[in-house]
């Protein structure tokens, strides 16, 4: 039957309008407040498991290093040379051999931040080298995984923000992961803002249609669900029924015959979606994480690191290259996806989403990014000039 004209079949069920996916003003606000103020995932301590070993950050505009020092210690800062602000390293990953070297004008620094001198150190007034060292960036490290916040912001500890995962997050031993052979990495960008990105991945209502290797996997056995309101959690238990393709065929029967600890684990995928912007993946045989990285207002990437047990035996390493395998081409999948819905944005024809009730992520994100940033709740942009005004305005009315 047809809905009647007089009743409003979409309340309850709007996604974020349209414009909130091109319009360049609200995306500077979104650097602000939700990429600069939230935690980032970064690294897992065994990327950087020995003394100068570093990996480097980018995010809106703001630049990390992360280092560990001749104490052992991990420590995080502004990838920014006190001098002249170039880059005090400049490579991805790599290791520091007893000091820190900024390529432009060789100041150098210790591990631990403090500055041990200025080139030509005679051409400037005595510098205290803790006044002068490198700027230090918040960081926690929860269960061996490396978290950094460039500014302060509204989330508790990352131990209080994932207080709720901990008791089903422990059994996999988390601190003794080790990296995979490829460690870090990062896809290319796609065309799309990383909006568009996490709507496709805060919802299993696409599975059965546009994933046949996560509907092989487990099928009608995916749930997603919100723990609070940073944490949602999203799982996926293994169907014991045959599959269809090979590779899902011979993983099931793999993680079927995985040595202890490991075969005491549940037969599901989890995924934990970390507001805004990274999803840490737990499997029998590995662990993930990836994190939507925006390159502007239309451009996106994915960063993430795919993590291994220490001593890995021949059929965990045989499943996690299955399951590797598996998520390469949901990845490719969902990439196709978000430059589709994205397209959709500039039609004509477009006016807006109606979500389902299978679609529940989808709707608590958008209600969480409206509640965080109020001007993403009008249907029409403001003027030119204005959001950043017209946010500030409704923010204050709603205290």
């Amino acid at each position: 039957m047809l809905p009647r004209n007089d009743i409003n079949v979409t309340a309850g069920r709007e996604g974020l309008p349209g414009w909130c996916y091109a319009n360049p003003e609200l995306y500077d606000i979104e650097c602000d407040v939700l990429f600069r103020r939230h935690w980032q995932l970064a690294c897992h301590a065994s990327d950087i498991a020995g003394k100068g070993d570093f990996i480097t950050f980018d995010l809106v505009g703001e630049r990390a290093l992360i280092i560990r020092g001749r104490d052992g210690e991990i420590r995080a800062f502004h990838n920014l040379c006190r001098h002249r602000g170039s880059r005090v390293v400049a490579d991805e990953k790599g290791t520091c051999p007893g000091v820190i070297t900024c390529p432009f004008h060789a100041w150098s620094y210790e591990l631990d931040g403090r500055l041990r001198s200025p080139a030509k150190p005679r051409s400037f007034p005595d510098l205290d080298p803790v006044e002068w060292g490198l700027k230090p960036i918040e960081m926690e490290i929860w269960h061996g995984f490396v978290f950094v916040r460039f500014q302060p912001g509204p989330q508790p500890s990352v131990k209080e923000m994932l207080a709720s995962i901990e008791g089903e997050i422990t059994p996999y031993d988390l601190d003794g992961l080790v990296p995979d052979e490829d460690g870090l990495y990062c896809m290319e960008s796609a065309p799309v803002n990383w909006k568009s990105v996490r709507d496709v991945d805060n919802e299993g209502y696409h599975v059965p249609m546009a994933h046949p290797g996560l509907q092989d996997l487990y099928g009608k056995n995916y749930i997603d669900e919100s723990i609070s309101g940073y944490v949602s959690r999203s799982v996926g238990v293994i169907d014991d029924g045959p599959a269809r393709l090979w590779s899902v065929r011979q993983y099931k029967t793999l993680i079927s015959n995985l040595p202890e600890p490991l075969s005491g684990l549940p037969r599901q995928w989890v995924y934990f979606g970390l507001f805004p912007n990274s999803v840490l993946a737990v499997y029998p045989d590995s662990v993930i994480f990836y994190q939507d990285i925006p390159k502007g207002v239309g451009k996106t990437s994915i960063r993430g690191g795919i993590y291994r047990r220490k001593n890995e035996d021949r059929v965990t390493r045989a499943a996690r290259f299955l399951s590797g395998r598996i998520d390469l081409l949901t990845a490719e999948e969902d990439r196709m996806l978000t430059i589709w819905s994205q397209e959709a944005m500039a039609s004509s024809a477009y006016d807006g989403m109606i979500l389902s009730d299978l679609e529940t992520g989808v709707r608590e994100y958008h209600d969480k990014l409206r509640e965080i940033i109020p001007v993403m709740g009008l249907k029409a942009p403001p003027p030119p000039g204005q959001v950043a005004g017209i946010n500030a305005g409704m923010a204050e009315g709603a205290e």
